[in-house]
């Protein structure tokens, strides 16, 4: 572990940008991480809690995954998803939302769970959980997004925080009582996992993993950051939880390489490195 550490902080350190992860490996319970408690913006990775907080009103029967979800003209003003483009005034099922929410990262569908369940909800859960740095402020961020926006402008959390989350929803899919902490049980918590390992962005995190290879994972974009976070399988088993946000990417880094593409490469290295020390 000590050796594996050292290597990714070496992959960081050579990158001129902020990175920070969290490292927990299933098996030996070990756990690291590099600048894992600073707050930086969140993006779309913050949509895990959301989904968390929705599967616990639904656990505690306030609602309905059947129940209908309107899908308005209003929440069509964003960049992020499918739903952006279809006609308004329609509904889908809650469960749907959710799912577009995770897998295509559909702001459209994002917008009314969030007012659904209210932003001081899905905050007391973060909190209730040891979300300790995480704050969600908008149903999805204001557009534009200034680059030079500061932390407390947007949604916001450290790698620690969703690292523990998915730690949490990992150990309650198998316990009841730890589901139940999170006031969830575990075939919601099961339900949460499918739902993430469903998604679509095949990017970052499973990159240069070996085909086939199961994540339950969300990516986040921001006007400066590149973000993922998940767990990582191995023969249908959990192997390693692994939360990586990158802050204050450039657009062109100095050889002429897109910043994006040279945060969503190293968030690839750093799982594959991973995946092969562990």
């Amino acid at each position: 572990m000590n050796d594996l550490i050292k290597e990714l902080n070496r992959q960081c350190d050579s990158i001129p940008f902020h990175t920070g992860w969290f490292l927990k490996s299933i098996n030996t319970e070990l756990v690291s991480n590099r600048l894992g408690d600073i707050v930086v913006p969140s993006a779309s990775v913050r949509k895990i809690a959301i989904l968390m907080t929705a599967l616990q009103a639904v656990s505690r029967r306030e609602l309905s995954l059947e129940q209908r979800l309107e899908i308005e003209e209003r929440y069509q003003n964003n960049d992020s998803g499918c739903f952006q483009h279809l006609k308004p005034d329609f509904s889908i099922s809650l469960r749907d939302g959710l799912v577009m929410m995770i897998i295509v990262s559909d702001n459209t569908c994002t917008g009314p769970i969030v007012d659904m369940l209210g932003l001081n909800k899905i905050n007391e859960f973060s909190q209730s959980v040891g979300m300790v740095g995480t704050t969600h402020r908008h149903n999805f961020p204001p557009l534009p997004l200034p680059k030079d926006h500061t932390v407390d402008y947007t949604n916001a959390t450290t790698p620690n925080d969703v690292g523990v989350l998915l730690s949490k929803i990992l150990e309650g899919c198998h316990d009841e009582r730890l589901a139940m902490l999170m006031g969830c049980t575990p075939d919601l918590c099961r339900l949460a996992l499918d739902i993430l390992s469903w998604q679509k962005l095949k990017t970052r995190l499973p990159a240069l993993l070996p085909l086939g290879t199961k994540v339950a994972h969300k990516t986040g974009t921001g006007a400066r950051n590149y973000n993922d976070a998940g767990i990582i399988y191995r023969d249908s088993q959990a192997n390693f939880i692994l939360s990586v946000f990158t802050e204050n990417v450039p657009d062109i880094m100095n050889d002429g390489r897109p910043g994006f593409s040279v945060a969503s490469g190293l968030i690839a290295s750093l799982a594959r490195t991973c995946y092969d020390a562990l």
